[in-house]
């Protein structure tokens, strides 16, 4: 059984607590820390109520380090300190598992990359949506050559931000913050998981406001002066030749959040919200045009006026609920067996380099030409056992 120590319990711990104590069956925690032990006790209260089991309360992070019952950290602390509490597990000998991004910069990604080769450790991160049962189907429909050779894709991540709803949402505008390091993880992952590699970047990036007012609570009526960019646009251009468009802001008021097509020769499909495991999926190719006006089991404009004519097609792998810590066990998994896992930092890296790269081609006016690797692992099986990898 691999042991996790969590380190930060903040508001995204809630739903890895809940699933590694009512998902995950191959795994357990060990102990807890928070910079305010409040949290990590709370935490620990709940795995008590969950498990029956008793964990540490680590007074802080190195203690955790030293454990010798720990053989993971999993690092949910906020983005800017991704880099600091992940080199010094590393250092410890501590495989690590990380909220996303990696780091907030190539340097520390890199860094971090090094150091986990060299010691001989497994890194890997959130984001873990694309093992979910909707991207996980997509990848099959794609591979089996459904929609035909790949044309490209077109994604948007659009809303107003954080601030009105998120207990501590300052970190969101600083550095390591902004939309597209923040959301771009899900889109740019599952990206790469449905067209491969991807070979260049070109964008532009703004700050569409320079001060933010938090309307929710704890903080309600703070200010918070940002610094991160809160909007990103631009291309990516894959080593299959696919060109995928992707935006993501914080600056615009929208009804829907999320939009993630993707096109081939024979069809296009639309790809649930990859922030979530499941969703619908929708399939149009060539001969539904014509099918369209007669054929009941086609959608109907009153049930998706914008996909009139497309096909749903059913979820094909497990994990369609919230399954956040999906990536975590499946990383634990690999450790016992020896295969790879995932979420692994290649991709992470990968992702990193991307994100970064709207930035750096921003500022240059220039196309990015990529340079880090990327290899899809193997797609997901269905164990038929739910919290049981293969």
């Amino acid at each position: 059984m691999t042991r996790i120590a969590f380190i930060g319990a903040g508001a995204i711990s809630g739903i890895y607590l809940q699933n590694i104590c009512g998902m995950f069956r191959e795994i357990e925690i060990a102990g807890v820390c928070d910079l305010i032990p409040e949290r990590a006790e709370k935490a620990a209260a709940y795995i008590l109520e969950e498990t029956g089991k008793r964990v540490n309360v680590y007074a802080d992070m190195q203690k955790a380090f030293d454990d010798p019952a720990v053989d993971v950290i999993l690092n949910l602390t906020r983005p800017a300190e991704h880099f600091a509490v992940t080199k010094a597990a590393l250092l410890c000998g501590k495989h690590v598992y990380s909220e996303k991004p990696l780091a907030v910069d190539m340097d520390e990604a890199n860094a971090l990359f090094a150091l986990a080769r060299e010691k001989n450790l497994r890194l890997g991160g959130a984001p873990d949506t694309f093992l979910g049962a909707g991207i996980q189907t997509c990848r099959r429909i794609i591979d089996a050559g459904l929609i035909g050779r790949l044309i490209g894709a077109d994604c948007a991540m659009i809303c107003r931000g954080h601030e009105t709803w998120h207990p501590d949402p300052e970190f969101y505008y600083t550095r390591g913050g902004g939309p597209m390091m923040d959301m771009g993880p899900y889109y740019i992952s599952a990206l790469l998981n449905l067209l491969g590699r991807a070979k260049s970047v070109t964008g532009v990036t703004r700050r569409g406001f320079d001060n933010r007012i938090i309307t929710s609570k704890p903080h309600f009526g703070e200010n918070i002066t940002v610094t991160a960019d809160t909007h990103a646009a631009g291309c990516i251009e894959f080593d299959s030749g696919a060109v995928a468009q992707l935006i993501t802001t914080f600056d615009a008021h929208y009804t829907t959040q999320a939009r993630f097509e993707v096109y081939g020769s024979e069809g296009t499909l639309v790809v649930p919200d990859p922030n979530t495991f499941g969703g619908p999926i929708l399939l149009f190719r060539r001969e539904d045009g014509e099918a369209a006006k007669t054929d009941p089991a086609l959608l109907k404009p009153e049930e998706i006026s914008l996909y009139r004519g497309y096909r749903q097609l059913p979820l094909m792998f497990g994990y369609r609920d919230n399954s956040r810590g999906l990536g975590l066990a499946d990383m634990c998994k690999a450790i016992e067996t020896g295969r790879p896992h995932r979420a692994n930092s290649v991709q992470q890296l990968h992702v990193m380099e991307i994100m970064t790269a709207f930035t750096v081609s921003s500022k240059e006016r220039r196309f990015v030409d990529l340079t880090t690797d990327y290899v899809r692992e193997a797609p997901m099986v269905n164990s038929g056992l739910a919290g049981v990898l293969d």
